[in-house]
């Protein structure tokens, strides 16, 4: 019987995807749930499994192609035997060492990589299974030491060389929705900073008990989450969204972490954060930043979520005026700590502080609620306690 291999259903917000490249040929045979080919969607890169078992007898959409959902994209062929397919999947045994080469690379890798002189053979992929992706391309070329071929053909004085990269598809939508929360929202951030001392004290009173007993590190992300939710369950407003004129409050607490990927910025969500305990919240954290360093993060993941929390910290940056992410109204902005002179009962002491930075949409959110969501965070961070007892 002959059966449509179909682009999976994608979500609300995701109407196309481009196919990146098969791993399987016209005549070979396929078990079921094998992966047959991935689609890069400008927020996941999703695999597209074989239905049932068999010989894969007709490839109709090609690599680079852009597909819909419920688009066919091959056929499979499940009376077919192992037999029927041998003579196309017997090439030449030098053969195969090559094409295990070239498909280490992704299509548009490979193109870029042919364009700039790169030997992607050479390169440390950061893709699923080890797969050389574009960004990796770029970031040899971007390095002297990677390409050999610049210093036998060195820069003539007052050169100004460009080179033209296209877009992946998530950098493309990243800009789309970014600049569209700009033009929609009125964003205003308001800014405080918080002592991190007491959470910095009780993590490391208790971090190598708790990893002990959860198998997981404490981090400091959990208590920003759990302080975040406190203080959103005061002021629900921060937590709502705006639909044309109406406001709808969420009576749930699904909290989106920025996280980097190779693929650039992602937002999982943790849905009913307010549930979770802090082990839970580690963990979650923990398992989205690998599914991110993977590939593998689904559309469900990042779908919805009612406040997001982005550290910039991670990476050195002292204040920012963090961009909402829609529908969202509101987004908390972690910075790096480092030791200040501060001010304590007429005493200057040195402490560990933080800025912290609330972006907001201003149709809804008046600065006052803004304001105090703010200090809700930082009085629940600079006296964990508040977090125990609900205050």
């Amino acid at each position: 019987m002959i059966i449509d291999v179909k682009v999976p259903m994608l979500s609300e917000s995701v109407s196309e995807g481009t196919l990146l490249e098969w791993k399987k040929k016209v005549g070979e045979a396929v078990a079921r749930d094998e992966i047959l080919i991935d689609i890069e969607t400008d927020k996941v890169v999703l695999e597209v499994p074989s239905p049932q078992a068999g010989v894969l007898v007709e490839i109709i959409a090609q690599n680079g192609e852009t597909v819909a959902a419920e688009q066919v994209l091959a056929r499979i062929d499940t009376a077919a035997t192992a037999s029927a397919e041998a003579p196309a999947t017997a090439p030449a045994p030098e053969a195969a060492p090559a094409a295990a080469q070239t498909n280490a690379a992704m299509p548009a890798a490979a193109k870029l990589a042919a364009e700039t002189g790169v030997d992607v053979n050479a390169l440390q992929g950061s893709g699923r299974d080890g797969r050389v992706l574009k960004e990796d391309v770029q970031n040899a070329t971007a390095k002297p030491a990677a390409a050999p071929a610049a210093a036998s053909a060195p820069v003539p004085a007052g050169a100004r060389p460009e080179q033209r990269v296209p877009m992946s598809r998530l950098r493309a939508r990243v800009a789309e929705r970014l600049l569209a929360s700009q033009q929609e929202n009125a964003i205003l951030t308001t800014f405080n900073e918080v002592n991190m001392k007491p959470i910095m004290d009780l993590r490391a009173k208790y971090k190598e008990k708790f990893e002990k007993e959860h198998g997981v590190k404490l981090g400091f992300m959990s208590f920003f989450v759990k302080a975040a939710v406190a203080a959103l369950k005061k002021y629900p407003v921060v937590n709502a969204s705006v639909d044309g004129n109406d406001i709808v409050y969420h009576g749930y607490f699904d909290i989106g972490i920025a996280i980097g990927s190779p693929r650039g910025l992602v937002v999982p969500i943790l849905r009913d954060a307010d549930q979770m305990s802090i082990a839970d919240i580690e963990q979650a954290i923990v398992d989205y930043a690998k599914k991110a360093k993977d590939g593998k993060i689904a559309l469900e993941d990042l779908t919805g979520g009612t406040f997001s929390i982005t550290n910039g910290g991670t990476f050195g940056s002292m204040m920012s005026t963090p961009i909402i992410n829609p529908p969202q109204s509101a987004i908390l902005g972690m910075h790096a700590t480092k030791e200040r002179a501060v001010v304590e009962n007429g005493q200057v002491v040195v402490r560990p502080m933080m800025y912290l930075a609330l972006s907001y949409d201003h149709r809804i959110i008046d600065g006052r609620e803004a304001v105090l969501t703010l200090v809700a965070i930082k009085d629940a961070l600079e006296d964990p306690a508040r977090l125990l007892l609900d205050l």
